[in-house]
């Protein structure tokens, strides 16, 4: 850094990265960590149950990866700007800059990436995380102690819980929907999961459809923010747009992959059983409990038939 107003002044490492942090990675690990651990168990399974098993397996636990993940993500909504913009303020000096906003459920983070990043003998290369609440006031101020760069300052401004924009009320409104019926998504997930381990298929094919509905109801909830008019964030002549990130519509895929999967479950329980027992291993195991059963000694002094007792059988001669 250079000398500033006879201060050198020192801007700490990024706090949170734009997309993935720490927390969505300790939840991708972990449920990584699931499904070998699940996968070492397939060579104990005969037949082509173990295809079926392993595709169930791995199904359920992508789909509880994503609807846990993208509470964590920061690219619900994101978007980018090239401008030639100021650098600090109370300075004529300008610099050219990839200006990023990337929008999650639980706070905004905004990026400036210089182009070519060395500039004015600095390397411009930021990236800071204002989290919704009472923090986000604490995060500004403490941007506007640091000497951040007069774009991030002008970006986080816009969602200011003061700002007459009223982003931020939109935003954390919707954010906080949306994380409720992620949560009762991967509830019902779970429950989806209980069932599908027994005999009442169809029940888990309803719960899976009901963690689908919950899935589009938290994009649904997200979506209302694009629907009102927010202040636009402007760079001299540019710009800065945004629109849906990757976060968005993986739920959406998961979503609809719930519902097809939960319509799938039913149609087959009402058109054709024996091929969803056979999916769900059920048949096998019926299979295995009558050969289990005719192996059971059988007393010879009842009928075959079960009609009742045999007679009672007369003495021989040798016997008397």
């Amino acid at each position: 850094m250079t000398l500033f107003d006879g201060v050198y002044p020192f801007y700490p490492q990024q706090r949170k990265a734009a997309v993935f942090d720490i927390s969505t990675i300790i939840v991708i690990v972990v449920f990584l960590t699931l499904a070998c651990s699940f996968l070492l168990i397939t060579p104990g399974i005969r037949g082509r149950a173990r295809l079926y098993w392993t595709l169930r397996v791995l199904l359920s636990l992508a789909v509880g990866m994503v609807i846990v993940a993208v509470q964590f993500t920061g690219d619900w909504e994101r978007g980018w700007a090239r401008a030639n913009t100021s650098y600090k303020s109370f300075s004529p000096a300008l610099v050219s800059a990839d200006i990023g906003l990337h929008v999650g459920l639980a706070g905004v983070n905004v990026t400036l990436l210089g182009a070519p990043v060395r500039q004015l003998n600095e390397t411009i290369d930021y990236n800071e995380h204002f989290a919704w609440g009472a923090d986000y006031e604490q995060s500004y101020g403490a941007g506007l102690q640091k000497g951040l760069p007069t774009p991030i300052l002008y970006v986080a401004e816009k969602f200011r819980a003061r700002s007459p924009c009223g982003a931020q009320q939109q935003y954390r409104s919707a954010g906080r929907y949306a994380s409720i019926a992620l949560w009762v998504a991967f509830c019902t997930w779970l429950v989806s999961n209980m069932l599908f381990s027994t005999p009442a298929l169809v029940y888990g094919g309803y719960t899976l459809l009901l963690t689908g509905a919950f899935l589009l109801f938290s994009l649904l909830s997200f979506s209302t923010v694009r629907t009102s008019l927010l202040c636009p964030i402007q760079f001299g002549p540019v710009a800065l747009h945004t629109a849906y990130g990757g976060s968005f519509w993986l739920t959406l895929a998961v979503g609809l992959l719930c519902l097809l999967a939960g319509v799938t479950v039913v149609l087959l329980h009402h058109f054709n059983l024996d091929l969803l027992k056979t999916f769900f291993d059920l048949r096998e195991d019926l299979a295995e409990e009558c050969q289990e059963m005719t192996q059971v000694y059988i007393n010879p002094r009842f009928v075959s038939k079960g009609l009742g007792p045999l007679p009672p059988s007369k003495p021989s001669p040798s016997s008397i």
